[in-house]
C-alpha cells in the first residue's frame, strides 16, 4: 500500500514540475505577444472541452493561442507538437468559450501558435496556425 501511495506522490510531483513549467513558458509567450501589440484576456482557460493557453484581442480579432515548449528537437520542434488532434481539443474550447463567455459565435477570431524552442528559448509566433475545426 505505501509502494503505490508513493508512486502517487512522484507522479503528482511530476506533473506539479510540467506544469511549472508550461506555466513559466506561457508567461514568456504572453509578454512577447503583448509586446507584438496584443492585449492578454485569459491565461489558462479550462472548460469541459478542454483547455486554451491564451486568449488575446488583436484588433478586431479574438485570437486563442496554443503555447508549446520543446527543450531539444529529437521528436520535432515544439510547433510540430501541435497536431490535429490538439486543434479539435482547442478549437472546442473556443467553440465553448464564444458561446459560453462571449455569448456569440459569430465573432472574428483566429488560431495562433507560439513554439518556445532550446535553451536559448527561441520564440516562433504564427499568427492563423490552423483554422476552426470540430
Amino acid at each position: 500500500m505505501s509502494f503505490l501511495g508513493g508512486m502517487g506522490e512522484i507522479l503528482l510531483s511530476g506533473n506539479e514540475n510540467r506544469r511549472q513549467t508550461g506555466a513559466r513558458y506561457e508567461k514568456l509567450a504572453a509578454e512577447y505577444l503583448e509586446k507584438q501589440g496584443l492585449f492578454i484576456l485569459e491565461r489558462n482557460y479550462r472548460c469541459r472541452q478542454g483547455e486554451i493557453d491564451l486568449i488575446a484581442r488583436d484588433g478586431e480579432f479574438l485570437v486563442f493561442v496554443e503555447v508549446k515548449y520543446r527543450q531539444g528537437i529529437e521528436k520535432g520542434t515544439s510547433l510540430e507538437a501541435i497536431n490535429r488532434r490538439k486543434q479539435k481539443r482547442i478549437c472546442r474550447a473556443a467553440g465553448y468559450y464564444l458561446v459560453c463567455e462571449v455569448g456569440n459565435m459569430d465573432v472574428s477570431c483566429r488560431f495562433d501558435a507560439v513554439g518556445i524552442d532550446g535553451k536559448e528559448e527561441k520564440i516562433s509566433w504564427i499568427k492563423n496556425a490552423f483554422d476552426f475545426c470540430l
